[in-house]
C-alpha cells in the first residue's frame, strides 16, 4: 500500500474499487488473483495508528474528531451521533469486533450460493475471527439470559441462531485487533496496488448510444493533485463501489446516478435517473441501560465506546462542551460512576429513511435521516427488549453486580440523565419504557441501505443501465444480517469476488495469462 500522492497521474486496470473497506478489501485481495486492481482509500493505514489496533483504546479511536481520525462523525437528522469509517478496513477498524455469520433464512433470502457462503466465511475467519474470554459481568448476562428462558445455550458460535450464545470477536486473546485489512494477504501483489488518502471525486462514463458505460474515475490526494485511473479495454472490467452505506449513494450521486430532481438542484449532469439513490436507510436502534454495581465491572467495548462518543446536546461549540463534560465527570467520585451497561438493539427495523447531499465534497457527510422508531413494531420489539433486561438484572445470575431492593425505574433514571443523542428530552417520566426507547436511543453502528438490492442493484449487484458497474457492501442490504454484519460484509466481498473471477474466465477463456 501506498500514499497516494505516489500514484501515477493516469492509470488503467482491469477493476477499480472504490473503498478499502470492510467489503473492499477481500473483494480487491480476490480479484487480483486473476486481474490488475486499483483499490482507493480515502483514510491512512491502519497499522500506523496504534489506536485502531489495540482494544483497550478503542474509545479514543471514536473520540477523535480530527480531519485524520480513522473515524468521522457523523449526526443523523434525527439527532443520533453516529460514526463512519475513515481508514483501509472500514468499519471493522472502529467498531466493538463482534463477529456472527447471517442466518440461513437471511442467506436463502438473498439468493447467495450457500456453500460459496460457507466457504467464504471460511475464508474470513481464518484470519480475522477469534473466540472472546467473557469478563465476570459478561458471563453473568449470559447466565441471567439462560435463567430467564432464553435458550438454548448455543455455547461458543459464529452462527446466529435463536438463544443464548457467545459470538466471535475480531479482537484475540492479546487485546489486539484484526481488521478486513488484513484479508489483503491473500492479495497477489503482482495484481493489486492500494492507495491511502485517495478521495474519488467522480466516475467517469462513457456513452453507448444511450446508455451510461463506466469507463474510471477521477481522484485526488492528500496534496491536492488530480489523478485519473481508467479501465483496460476488456469486456469483464468494472468499476465497483465499495464506499459503505453513506459512502456508495454519495458517490452515486457525485457522479450523477440518482434522483434526477436532486441532482438537479446541485446543478448536476444526470447520466441516470434512479431514484431509489439513497432511499432505504436504516439503523439498529440501540438501547442501554446503566446499572450501579458493587462489585467492579471489567471494561466492554460497548461501554468505552459509547461513553467516548457522549455528545452534548447543542451542536453549536462542540469540542467546548464535550471538554467541560470530561472535565465535569472526573470531579465525580469513582464509586458514584461504578457499574455497566447493558444493551438491547432491535435487529431488523421496519422504520426507514434516506440519505441526500449536503454539498459536492465527497468527504463531507450527507444529510441521512434514520426515522428511528417510526413504525410501532420497532418501537414494541425495543420495550420488549428493556423488559428483558429488567428480567436479567433480577436474576439470581445477576445479584453479585446489583444492590440490595434495586430498583429498575431507578436505572432508567439514571440513564436517561446521559447526554447520547442530541435529541430533546421533554421531561417525560422515564418509567414509561417506549419513551425511554425514544429517548436515549443510540446507534450500534449498523446502519445500511441507500443502494439497496431491487431499487439500485440487482442480484448480482450491478446498477441497471449503466454497464461496467456494481455496488458491493452493505449499502444494499435490505436488512442487517446477524448479530453483527461485518461478517457478511467481508464474506460478501469475498464471495462476489470470486464469482466474478468465474465471470471473468467464461468471458476471456481459462488461458488468458495475470496481467
Amino acid at each position: 500500500m501506498r500514499d497516494a500522492v505516489n500514484a501515477p497521474r493516469v492509470s488503467y486496470y482491469d477493476y477499480i474499487v472504490i473503498g478499502g473497506g470492510t467489503a473492499g478489501c477481500p473483494l480487491a485481495a480476490t480479484l487480483s488473483e486473476r486481474s490488475r486492481v486499483l483499490l482507493l482509500e480515502r483514510g491512512g493505514s491502519p497499522y500506523a495508528d496504534g489506536r485502531v489496533l489495540d482494544m483497550a483504546r478503542f474509545s479514543d479511536v471514536l473520540a477523535d474528531t480530527s480531519d485524520s481520525s480513522p473515524s468521522q462523525r457523523f449526526v443523523s437528522e434525527d439527532g443520533v451521533i453516529n460514526a463512519r469509517p475513515r481508514v483501509l478496513g472500514g468499519g471493522s477498524c472502529i467498531n466493538a469486533g463482534f463477529f456472527t455469520r447471517a442466518a440461513p433464512a437471511y442467506v436463502r433470502a438473498v439468493g447467495w450460493d450457500p456453500r460459496e457462503v460457507a466457504a467464504a466465511y471460511r475464508w474470513v475467519e481464518d484470519v480475522v475471527a477469534f473466540q472472546p474470554v467473557l469478563g465476570p459481568w459478561q458471563a453473568a448476562v449470559r447466565r441471567g439470559l439462560l435463567e430467564i428462558g432464553v435458550l438454548p445455550d448455543n455455547g461458543f458460535t459464529y452462527d446466529h441462531i435463536t438463544g443464548t450464545k457467545v459470538g466471535g470477536s475480531i479482537f484475540d486473546a492479546d487485546g489486539r485487533r484484526h481488521t478486513a485489512a488484513d484479508l489483503l494477504r491473500y492479495a497477489r501483489p503482482e495484481g493489486i496496488d492500494v492507495f491511502l488518502r485517495a478521495r474519488v471525486y467522480k466516475i467517469l462514463f462513457d456513452f453507448k448510444g444511450d446508455k451510461p458505460v463506466a469507463r474510471g474515475v477521477v481522484y485526488r490526494d492528500a496534496r491536492g493533485m488530480v489523478h485519473a485511473a481508467y479501465l483496460s479495454p476488456g469486456a469483464a472490467n468494472e468499476v465497483i463501489l465499495a464506499a459503505g452505506a453513506l459512502g456508495s449513494p454519495q458517490q452515486l450521486m457525485l457522479s450523477g446516478v440518482g434522483p434526477a430532481d436532486h441532482l438537479r438542484s446541485f446543478q448536476l449532469d444526470v447520466v441516470l435517473d434512479l431514484p431509489g439513490v439513497g432511499q432505504g436507510m436504516s439503523d439498529n436502534p440501540m438501547n442501554a441501560i446503566f446499572v450501579p454495581s458493587p462489585s467492579p465491572v471489567e471494561v466492554s467495548l460497548i461501554q468505552a465506546g459509547q461513553l467516548a462518543t457522549v455528545p452534548p446536546r447543542s451542536r453549536r461549540d462542540a469540542p467546548e462542551a464535550i471538554a467541560r463534560a470530561v472535565e465535569a465527570m472526573s470531579q465525580v467520585p469513582d464509586a458514584a460512576l461504578r457499574g455497566g451497561f447493558i444493551l438491547e438493539k432491535v435487529l431488523g427495523p421496519q422504520s426507514t429513511g434516506h440519505l441526500e447531499l449536503r454539498n459536492l465534497d465527497p468527504d463531507d457527510n450527507p444529510a441521512v435521516t434514520f426515522n428511528y422508531f417510526s413504525h410501532p413494531d420497532d418501537l414494541r420489539r425495543c420495550v420488549a427488549g428493556i423488559t428483558a433486561i429488567e428480567r436479567v438484572i433480577r436474576s439470581r445470575a445477576f445479584a453479585r453486580f446489583t444492590y440490595p431492593n434495586f430498583a429498575f425505574p431507578a436505572a432508567l433514571n439514571v440513564t436517561a440523565e446521559f447526554p447520547v443523542n442530541l435529541l430533546y428530552q421533554r421531561g417525560s417520566d422515564p418509567r414509561a419504557f417506549e419513551r425511554f426507547c425514544r429517548d436515549t436511543v443510540t446507534t450500534i453502528w449498523h446502519y445500511h441501505g441507500g443502494c439497496q438490492v431491487g431499487r439500485v442493484v440487482d442480484r448480482d449487484y450491478r446498477v441497471p443501465g449503466v454497464e461496467a458497474l456494481r455496488v458491493i457492501d452493505g449499502s444494499t442490504f435490505n436488512a442487517s444480517p446477524g448479530t453483527n454484519p461485518q461478517a457478511t460484509v467481508m464474506m460478501l466481498g469475498r464471495y462476489m469476488g470470486v464469482k466474478l473471477l468465474r465471470e471473468r474466465m467464461l468471458i476471456e477463456g481459462p488461458g488468458r495469462k495475470h496481467p
